[in-house]
């Protein structure tokens, strides 16, 4: 029987323990400064609140996934760069299916190191996020590894992002009819479909797509269009998008709604810590607390959401 492909897997966790995705991307200035004064650097402050964050979730089974921003870590230097490679293995470690964010979109080569770079290595992952608006080529480097001899995994292709400025290319008008967003929906539909055949039986492609929760009749659409890709749903929480339109992407494939700066800087505005906050005496254990409450508040609004939709 084939192994499980990466993409499968993480379905499964999200039926399992709910569509919540936590992303963290951790910036040292959601860590108060006195923290980071007790821990001795930024870098290891980041480290020790992503671990906690990620034991607190594993405990209360309140997430299928942890999204890591490549970003943050990349902008602390090369010792930023490890506590991302150590981000990840914890990830993974606590059951979590891992998700870089990346966003790599390049051609030929440069596309399979990038590829070699990410899901094999210090930096291995499960499953990546790629820009396809260079061109399908290349989507073709990061679709190879998702072979089961090449381990199985996957990657999320940017689809209807969740920023305003999506409208300058992702929603223009093509010649022949549709929109830009409509015409990558249909290539990865094929290309989701060509890899399924690797993995009879299952229940979603290796290949998913980005969708964000921030307006209702794409949102709808998109999913009536690409019934069998699993999405990752950005936008919830601190962007704006909406539970109840996050709930209209879970139906059919499914997929995960990610939620950040609104669990990694609950403690800013949980009321149970207003006196320690103002007095500046937070510890570690008060905001991995916070952290692991809007955890499980996400988890639940998103349950709720998803009982209320209409069924699709």
């Amino acid at each position: 029987m084939t192994e499980k492909h990466c993409m499968q897997i993480l379905q499964e966790l999200a039926a399992e323990r709910g569509p919540l995705c936590v992303g963290l991307d951790t910036d040292p200035s959601y860590i108060p400064d006195a923290i980071i004064k007790t821990i001795g650097s930024a870098e290891e402050a980041v480290l020790t609140y992503n671990k906690e964050i990620i034991r607190r979730i594993a405990a209360d089974k309140s997430a299928c996934c942890c999204k890591v921003q490549i970003a943050y870590y990349e902008a602390m230097g090369l010792k930023g760069m490890a506590v991302y490679a150590q981000t990840l293995k914890a990830v993974r470690e606590a059951g979590f299916t891992a998700i870089s964010d990346i966003k790599r979109g390049d051609i030929a080569n440069t596309a399979a190191a990038y590829a070699k770079a990410h899901f094999r290595g210090d930096f291995e992952t499960d499953i990546i996020t790629v820009n396809p608006y260079m061109g399908f080529d290349t989507l073709k480097p990061f679709a190879e590894f998702s072979a089961p001899e090449n381990g199985g995994k996957g990657f999320f292709a940017l689809l209807r992002t969740s920023n305003p400025g999506m409208t300058d290319i992702e929603q223009q008008e093509l010649a022949g009819g549709g929109r830009v967003l409509d015409r990558v929906a249909a290539e990865l539909n094929r290309l989701a479909e060509t890899s399924a055949r690797s993995y009879p039986g299952q229940t979603c492609a290796p290949i998913g797509a980005v969708v964000g929760c921030t307006e209702e009749g794409d949102a709808r659409a998109l999913r009536d269009a690409c019934p069998d890709i699993f999405f990752l749903i950005p936008g919830y929480g601190a962007q704006g998008g909406d539970a109840r339109i996050a709930a209209a992407l879970l139906g059919r494939a499914g997929g995960t709604v990610n939620s950040s700066r609104g669990i990694l800087c609950a403690w800013k505005n949980a009321e149970s810590l207003a006196e320690k906050r103002e007095r500046g005496c937070l510890c570690m254990r008060d905001i991995a607390d916070a952290a692991a409450k809007a955890a499980l508040d996400a988890k639940n609004d998103l349950l709720d959401a998803k009982k209320q939709a209409s069924p699709c």
